[in-house]
Formats: C-alpha cells, structure tokens, sequence
C-alpha cells in the first residue's frame, strides 16, 4: 500500500471506537475543520457538507413552500426584554445563551442575546401582522443559525455552539389548526429521513417535562444511531397559546370578536448531517445516499498508454450524457493517481456509484457499475446510459434503507422493571419500551445511573396503554402506567 493509500484510509473502528471513527471520517472525507484555538464547539463547514445541507435544505423548502410557507429573516440578536416576555423561554435557555454587553467602546443600555431560538424575536411581528381571521394562518420560516453555549462534550454537526437550522412559526384560527401544523411538519421532517437520507425514524412526542419550554406539547422524529444512542432528529411544537398571550397575538374574527391565536414552531437542524454520516459510513469512509451526495456518480477510466485516447473518448461521452441529464458526475481523468487511489479516493468520499470504463468496456460496448455501500459490480450495456444509473441509484438508496431499517427494528426492545431497563441498555443500547406512569420522578433511577432517559413517548393513538383495560404498572414505581416510554441514551 503507498503513502497516499495510507493517508486515505479510515484507521478507527466504527464497532469499536465510534467517536474517534465519525471524527475521523468527518475529517478526511473533507466535511469539517475544527475552529479556530480558543474556540471549541465551534467548526468550519467545507464545501463538501454544505453541499449536502444545501441538498437537503432544497428538499425540506420545496415541501415548506408547497404547504403555505414563506420564508423570512429577523435579526441575530434579541433583546433581554424580549426573552423575558415568555418566561418559559429564559429558564429553558439562559444558562446556554451567549450575551452581548459592548459594541464598540460603548456598553450597551439593554444585554442583547445571541438568538438561542427565535420565538421571543419573530412573534411580536407576528403579532403586527395578524389583524383579522383574513390573515390566519400565518407561516414563516427562516434558514439561520442559533447559538447555544453548550457545557456538554461537542461533536461536529451532533452537537456544537453554533449551528445550522431552520425554524418555522405559525399563527391559527384553533388549536385544531394549529395541532395540523405541528403534524404536517413533523410528517415532512420524516419524509427527510426516510425518503431523501435513506433513514427509518419513530415518530411520538416528548414527556411533558422534556417538552419544549412554554409549549402544550413537543413532538419528536428520533433515530438510532450504529452505537445504540438515540438522536432528537427534529422537533415540531403545538404551542398553545402561552406565546400568543405573551405577545398578544390577537385577531378579530367573523363576528368582530378578538380571540387569542393558536401558534407552532418546528425546527431541523445540521444534526441531520450527524446522524447521516454516523449511520450509513463504513471503514472505507462517507456513504451517502444519491440524493443528497455532491457527486453522484465518479467515472473512472482505466488505460494503458495505447488504449488511452479511446478509453478517455468513450468515458468523456458517459460522463457528458450523465451531465446533461442533471447528473452530478466528476469524470476523473487524473494522470497522476492510480486507479486503486482513485476507487479509495471515490469511496472515502462517499460517491454513491463507481463507473469502471477499461479497453474491455469500450471494446464490448459496456460499463462496470460498482456500489459504495457494498462494492457489488455490475455490468451494463452502454446504451440508456441516464436510465441504468437511475435504477442503481434506486439500488443503493434500498440497500442504505434496509439496512437501517434491520438495525432499528432489531433494536427496539421490551422491559417490565428498572432492572431488566438498566440491564437491556447496559447489553444492548438501543431504545428500551416500558411502561410508565407519567411522573418524572421515574425517569431519575435511569437517568442516574445510565445517563438514559425518556426519549419519546407515543402518540395517544399509537399507545396501546392508553384508554385500554390492560392491566399495566410502571416499570419504575409499580403505580398505574398511563403510557409507554421509550429510554434511551441520546447524543
């Protein structure tokens, strides 16, 4: 193996050492730098990963779009006055909040908050713009970043200072309406996962003491990720009216009456870039779905120097076909780099199809396809070229699919008492279902010693515990269970 070989290979195991192994791929397939010395938990995106979030923000905003939503932009920094309109916003918060005391030479009148969310600083607008039921429902969304100063160990993309998002605000008529809101976006952030990511989530909704603060419900699309921990994948919030009456979100409506509005907020941040890496990449490196790789398709020529012009002739009309379909293509054409460099180079970075072009292939009239996911080959006839490479695009989205789907539906498992809870997340990780009674109280002897918690609880209407006449008592007190709860641990 040479030196380059070397510097391209993934040398952490991904079963063994993950932290050590996504930091590794996040590195050498040129996703993210760490930022600058004396700044950690901040990190500098490269091209390479801000073109997946550009890819996936394009497919998250075209459903936006599609379903009554504009998008806006309101200011970086709030106001402490602000904030301290909704209470619930500034004891969720203030210890991650970043302030700003000076501009200049001269102290400010009036500490200004480095937005944290955005609640406190676009519902007073809102609030400006809803005069009339005319003017429900409202919809704005903004594509920002928010900073939060976490005192918690940071992982790139996971789990950093600053980071990437977007976040949607809602006004409505009735909490019926509003309740609608909070599942259409929820459905939508599923729909990310699971037919752009190649991602199986569970949808539910948060315990009431993890919910958002000063909402009446917060609902959740959790993932697992390969070691066992849950990520929070995005969040929609039914907000009541606690922030309409905050900001006195009022309307009048057909009968000249003024009424409080009902208002959501929903947000999906770069976590989604994380869990995407940590799931699908391997030891070769990055593993990314078509839909969303910067390049889609690497074409790789092999020649000897009597066979060259050909081989290059017959590869550059590949790849020119590919790309005036819409095909993201490199043609890698590089004299300096070996094949076998190439093919490494091409999996470190994740490109979801290989296409192998030697003298047989030009001579027969074919091509080699090769999966990333799975290094299986291929061979097709040259002709259809767009066609074959969109039905192995489908190949490899199912391959990415199913295996994440085995991984979750293997993961899920049942307990009945805290210590067959604490014994199945000690063995396995994953996510554990139990009974529960609803306090919060009986999350503390998971959370203590196993730094588990409840990570989701179903839907009413998913939860067989609810309104039925089973006979269950909380894995942790032995009260009357109310509903099940999902523990696990969670980045």
């Amino acid at each position: 193996m040479s030196d380059d070989d070397q510097e391209l290979g993934i040398t952490e195991s991904k079963s063994h050492n993950t932290g050590e192994w996504y930091a590794e791929v996040v590195q050498k397939a040129g996703l993210a730098d760490y930022g600058p010395e004396g700044m950690s938990g901040f990190i500098v995106t490269r091209p390479r990963a801000y073109a997946v979030w550009e890819r996936l923000q394009g497919f998250l905003d075209a459903k936006f779009k599609d379903t009554g939503v504009q998008n806006a932009y309101f200011p970086l920094f709030i106001p402490e006055s602000y904030l301290e309109r909704e209470k619930d916003i500034v004891e969720g918060f203030d210890p991650e909040v970043a302030w700003v005391t000076e501009a200049g030479n001269k102290e400010l009148e009036e500490r200004l908050a480095v937005r944290p969310t955005s609640e406190s600083i676009i519902t007073p607008y809102i609030s400006q713009w809803v005069r009339s039921h005319r003017d429900l429902p409202l919809r704005v969304n903004q594509w920002c970043s928010v900073v939060r100063w976490e005192a918690t160990e940071t992982k790139p993309f996971f789990r950093t200072k600053e980071f990437l998002w977007q976040e949607g605000h809602t006004a409505h008529a009735t909490s019926e309406d509003a309740w609608e809101e909070t599942m259409t976006r929820l459905d939508q952030y599923e729909s990310v996962y699971e037919d752009l990511l190649a991602m199986p989530v569970l949808k539910g909704q948060k315990p009431d003491h993890d919910k958002f603060p000063g909402a009446d419900t917060t609902a959740t699309v959790e993932a697992l990720m390969p070691d066992g921990k849950s990520v929070q994948a995005g969040t929609s919030h039914h907000l009541g009216q606690s922030f309409a009456e905050a900001f006195d979100i009022t309307y009048s409506d057909e009968d000249e009456e003024e009424r409080l509005a009902h208002t959501t907020s929903w947000g999906l941040s770069w976590r989604a870039l994380g869990a995407l890496i940590m799931t699908h990449s391997d030891e070769q490196g990055l593993v990314l779905p078509p839909g969303v790789a910067p390049e889609q398709v690497a074409v790789v020529p092999i020649w000897q120097e009597d066979t060259k012009d050909e081989v290059l002739e017959y590869a550059r009309g590949v790849a020119d076909d590919l790309d005036d379909a819409g095909i993201r293509v490199e043609l890698d054409d590089r004299d300096g780099r070996n094949p076998g460099f190439k093919f490494n180079e091409h999996e470190l970075n994740g490109v979801p199809l290989r296409i192998e072009i030697g003298p047989h292939e030009v001579e027969d009239g074919e091509l080699t396809l090769v999966h990333r996911p799975d290094g299986e080959s291929v061979v097709e006839g040259r002709d259809g070229v767009v066609e074959t490479v969109c039905d192995h695009f489908d190949e490899v989205y199912a391959k990415l699919y199913a295996a994440a789907e085995e991984t979750l539906d293997g993961e899920v498992r049942e307990a009945d008492d805290r210590a067959d809870i604490l014994g199945t997340l000690g063995q396995h990780g994953g996510y554990v279902k139990a009974p529960w009674c609803g306090d919060e109280e009986c999350e503390e002897p998971i959370k203590e010693p196993m730094a588990a918690e409840i990570v989701m609880v179903p839907f009413e209407d998913d939860d067989p515990l609810v309104e039925t006449d089973h006979d269950e008592t909380c894995a942790i007190c032995d009260d009357d269970a109310e509903r099940t709860a999902y523990f696990a641990k969670s980045y």
